[in-house]
């Protein structure tokens, strides 16, 4: 494994560690870090998050990563021994949603396959 590959699963930790546990804000209690990518200079960490409830609740708890972000990059700093903590960037994952489309798109493919084919059984 690469090295930016590594420090991106550990920042993935510590950073799940910190919203979960360390950040007392009600917006982020349904609030999942699922990936880390980092920037191969490990200068720049775009952090993945997924948000359970509608989209006015991803947007407030999107907004209070984003004002959290300095916090979140300074304690990193302070738990980990890198030569320079990375600039914190959250963004909402969108995995679960295209996997639900996904998902609702094969149901119908076969709900009309099976309606086609008890049309040719009609036949």
């Amino acid at each position: 494994m690469r090295r930016p590959e590594r420090v991106a699963d550990i920042l993935r930790e510590e950073i799940s560690q910190i919203v979960g546990f360390e950040l007392e804000d009600s917006r982020l209690t349904m609030v999942t870090v699922t990936d880390v990518k980092i920037s191969d200079n490990l200068r720049d960490a775009r952090v993945y998050v997924t948000v359970s409830g509608d989209e006015k609740e991803h947007q407030a708890a999107l907004s209070a990563l984003q004002h959290a972000a300095p916090y979140v990059r300074k304690q990193l700093g302070l738990s980990l021994n890198l030569p320079r903590t990375p600039e914190i960037h959250f963004v909402r994952d969108r995995i679960e949603e295209q996997g639900e489309r996904v998902d609702h798109l094969l149901v119908q493919i076969e709900k009309e396959s099976k309606g086609e084919e008890g049309m040719k059984d009609e036949n």
